[in-house]
């Protein structure tokens, strides 16, 4: 009995040693650390844009309509400020007609040069944004057409969230003036528009090269 005994616990030390040293032999693995995505807003990006347009006036008939068309930009980020410039230019159906249609007052064409100041969190960015804004715009009176480049201003402000990690999706509110404009005068029928102001609204995608997302542990 005593033997039994004996061999048993010799037993139970060799399989405890065994165990501690095999403990030993296997290295020791950290668990993994948990990874945030940062997004950084500096960079070039291209896009589409698309939207609505309609006169701010209390004179019926109202020019009215859509656009869409691109928009190229750049941002430079300094914490959570995002600094940028955008240009964009649609083709537009913008339109009304008067006199039963014997005036066709047409915007075939608009754009912007902007310069655009917001605040970022994270992958979402609250923006402010004005500068230069362009029209191309055409009248046709019985049969005579004039086509005049008007420039003016716009105002305006918008958000912008990245969707993927190169891809960002925004919604954008502009208030455009521009100055009178005298039409008809090369067939002795001068007629002046007066200042013209529109609100637009649009949307984009855009596409920002480069990595503008970064890893943060």
């Amino acid at each position: 009995m005593k033997k039994i005994f004996l061999a048993s616990a010799c037993l139970l030390a060799l399989t405890g040693a065994a165990s501690a040293a095999d403990l030993a032999a296997r290295p020791y693995t950290k668990a993994p650390v948990a990874v945030a995505s940062v997004y950084n807003w500096t960079g070039f990006y291209l896009g589409i844009v698309g939207g609505g347009a309609w006169e701010d006036s209390s004179v019926d008939p109202k020019v009215k309509g859509g656009f869409v068309g691109g928009t190229a930009g750049y941002n430079w980020q300094t914490g959570n400020v995002v600094f940028g410039i955008e240009a964009d230019g649609s083709w537009a159906d913008v339109s009304a007609s008067a006199f039963g249609g014997l005036l066709n007052n047409k915007i075939d064409a608009l754009g912007t040069v902007r310069g655009r100041i917001g605040y970022a969190v994270n992958n979402v960015l609250f923006y402010g944004t004005g500068g230069y804004a362009w029209i191309d715009n055409k009248l046709t009176f019985l049969g005579f057409s004039d086509t005049k480049f008007r420039s003016g201003w716009t105002v305006g402000a918008g958000v912008e969230a990245f969707f993927a990690p190169q891809w960002s999706v925004k919604g954008e509110y502009l208030y455009r003036s521009f100055s009178g404009e005298t039409y008809f005068s090369n067939i002795g029928l001068p007629f002046n528009t007066g200042t013209d102001s529109f609100h637009t609204v649009q949307v984009g995608v855009n596409y920002h090269f480069g990595a503008p997302v970064v890893a943060k542990y």
